[in-house]
């Protein structure tokens, strides 16, 4: 089984700056594509931002150009950073994982329990 353990995240500022990160931990052969999605109270999953392995990014609108995702494929990490954030960018954010637990086996989905974010203006 492969977890992801997420970690940062917690209180900011509007305005301010915040950083996620999130590994892998259990059995697998490769990670793929990393990324976040993010749930508001009453709302659906909404992608944040997602990162393949040859740092190839794709953002969702509503971060483009406040948001940044990287990874360390060494230490199969992904990161957030969260800059000029917004009231509106309070959520429970989950981390996102495509993984091959062995080889020859196809690729599978897995997320983290995740982190909630809040913001105060």
């Amino acid at each position: 089984q492969v977890q992801l353990v997420e970690s940062g995240g917690g209180l900011g500022q509007a305005g301010g700056s915040l950083r996620l990160s999130c590994a892998p931990s259990g059995s697998f052969s490769r990670i793929n594509d990393m990324g976040w999605y993010r749930q508001a109270a009453g709302k659906q999953r909404e992608l944040v931002a997602i990162i393949t392995r040859r740092s190839v990014t794709t953002y969702g609108d509503s971060v483009k150009g406040r948001f940044a995702i990287s990874r360390d494929n060494a230490k199969n990490t992904v990161y957030l950073q969260m800059n000029s954030l917004k009231p509106e960018d309070t959520a429970d954010y989950y981390c996102y994982a495509g993984a091959i637990r062995w080889i020859g086996s196809t690729e599978a989905a897995y997320w983290g329990q995740g982190t909630q974010v809040t913001v105060s203006s």
